[in-house]
């Protein structure tokens, strides 16, 4: 069973959190404050936030920019994960990916299936690693979001979680990268 290990440190990261949505202002972004709060709550910092509309091209180059920013580890996106025509995240994030997190989704719902039950089958909810940057595509609904922290998240973004963690193999998520750029020179 996992479990804290109390005498590793806590590492904090830098995590970015995009909503995707066409309707929602700063004001009235529940998902992504419920997000905000339990990154920061949990100890982590909050690289930088936006708002996008459902827009493969738009969301894309807010991904793109984070993923080739120096100071951020994680991107958390909230939205656009369903089946009508404007959620497009998991098509707008997917094609980034260098590698795909198949167990985030099965987890997430696994988790999500014991609170809202065969509902769970309605998001397309995902994960990747693009450019050494952990990439996580939530549900719009603030549940989801609580249900992906606290259920996955807040465990794997934790250098204390035993026995594994994401946090212990960052070091080493662009290898392949720096192994293409030894064989060049």
């Amino acid at each position: 069973m996992s479990r804290l290990d109390e005498s590793r440190p806590f590492i904090p990261l830098n995590i970015a959190v995009l909503t995707v949505s066409d309707t929602r202002k700063p004001e009235d972004d529940r998902s992504g404050n419920t997000l905000v709060d339990r990154l920061e709550k949990a100890g982590h910092t909050l690289a930088d936030r936006k708002i996008v509309q459902d827009d493969v091209p738009a969301i894309q180059a807010i991904a793109k920019e984070w993923i080739s920013r120096d100071g951020i580890d994680v991107i958390i996106s909230t939205g656009g994960t369903g089946f009508t025509g404007r959620d497009v995240t998991p098509e707008a994030m997917e094609p980034l990916f260098e590698k795909k997190m198949d167990g985030f989704s099965e987890v997430f719902h696994r988790i999500s299936y014991d609170k809202i039950g065969t509902s769970t089958i309605q998001s397309r909810a995902t994960g990747g690693v693009a450019g050494a940057t952990y990439i996580f595509v939530l549900p719009g609904s603030p549940g989801a979001c609580k249900d992906a922290w606290d259920g996955i998240l807040k465990w794997q973004l934790d250098y204390r979680h035993m026995p594994c963690n994401f946090v212990e193999i960052m070091p080493r998520l662009d290898e392949h990268l720096k192994r293409g750029k030894l064989q060049e020179a």
